[in-house]
């Protein structure tokens, strides 16, 4: 009996039973059974829903209950904020520095690092940087240095428990910038090495691409109106771009996506 059939023949057995016959519905399940052991059946219908996931597109079958495992343990989804001018001053410098850690299983927000930094080569926020990212002066005046915040992030990543070599986490960032361009371009400029954890990522443009078959050109904008989303906070605060990452990542995973490193091996 071909795989066609077989579908008929299932999808009678799970959507026609109300109105077949019941004295019946032994005899048919009998002869279904005979047909396709449970084992087959059983198969058949992880084939399915392996072959749409792979496609990343939402695996209705799996959706309908919960999503397919994801192939990280949690996803750390970081959004820098910078000094900036018009035109762009150089070098450009962090200022905000969140990360949320999303459980990859549930995808749920577990703990949050949030700091601000303060600029040393360029101290005095330009007011095109404060419209832009919401950033006040004394926000960032008396923080800590880049240095040191590294220094906090390396704590937090410890105590969270990702950097034991049995955890799996990757970052997640609305681009590449942040992690191919910022943050090694500063550090470099500072002489502060580079940790191994910030040299993988996964680009949500290209995620979202692959998943909805269309290139997000407004970045969140795009992916909150493509997935029916209410964009959380204000454009281009850090902590509020991470939620919206975040949330976008969820019904992603919901509808079955997933997430692969898309960035290239330093």
């Amino acid at each position: 009996v071909s795989d066609a059939s077989g579908c008929s023949m299932i999808a009678l057995l799970h959507t026609g039973a109300a109105k077949f016959p019941q004295n019946l519905l032994p005899r048919s399940r009998q002869a279904v059974s005979t047909l396709f052991p449970a084992g087959v059946l059983k198969g058949f219908s992880s084939i399915v829903s392996r072959k749409l996931a792979s496609h990343g597109f939402g695996a209705s079958m799996a959706a309908m209950s919960s999503f397919p495992p994801q192939r990280y343990h949690y996803f750390l989804v970081l959004d820098f904020e910078a000094t900036c001018d018009k035109p762009q001053i150089h070098p450009q410098e962090i200022i905000e520095f969140p990360i949320l850690k999303l459980n990859g299983r549930t995808m749920e927000i577990e703990s949050t690092f949030h700091m601000y930094v303060q600029p040393v080569v360029h101290p005095q926020l330009t007011p095109f940087c404060t419209e832009l990212t919401g950033i006040i002066q004394g926000m960032v005046d008396g923080q800590p240095s880049l240095q040191q915040v590294l220094e906090r992030v390396d704590e937090w990543m410890a105590k969270e428990g990702l950097l034991d070599p049995s955890v799996k986490s990757i970052f997640v960032t609305c681009g590449d910038w942040d992690l191919k361009v910022m943050l090694p371009g500063q550090c470099q400029y500072l002489g502060l090495p580079v940790a191994d954890y910030f040299k993988q990522w996964i680009n949500l443009k290209k995620a979202y691409s692959f998943a909805m078959g269309s290139w997000p050109k407004n970045g969140l904008l795009d992916m909150n109106k493509g997935l029916n989303l209410q964009h959380i906070g204000r454009p281009h605060s850090g902590i509020d771009d991470c939620k919206n990452i975040a949330n976008i990542m969820k019904t992603l995973a919901h509808r079955g996506f997933i997430f692969k490193q898309t960035s290239k091996p330093f």
